[in-house]
């Protein structure tokens, strides 16, 4: 898929929407892990639920007490990037 426009939503902490995900890779009450275009990205808290994810157009859709999100990129890479 790669290289789709993303763009994260968190509404009150509680509401979350991501578009160019690619996959989801594992959730669970306090941790979401996806894949967007290329790159780990984890969501942390409490209460988090899964609502929707299409993967022809990349959309999610979570809800729950939202307490971090933490983008990993590969070997440095993406981050120095960033601060180019």
């Amino acid at each position: 898929m790669g290289n789709l426009p993303s763009i994260l939503t968190i509404e009150q902490q509680e509401k979350i929407t991501f578009t160019g995900v690619e996959s989801v890779d594992s959730f669970s009450e306090t941790n979401i892990n996806l894949t967007v275009n290329g790159k780990r990205v984890q969501i942390t808290g409490t209460h988090l639920k899964v609502l929707a994810f299409a993967k022809g157009s990349g959309n999610f859709a979570a809800t729950g007490q939202v307490n971090g999100v933490k983008f990993s990129f590969a070997k440095g890479k993406g981050l120095q990037r960033l601060l180019k």
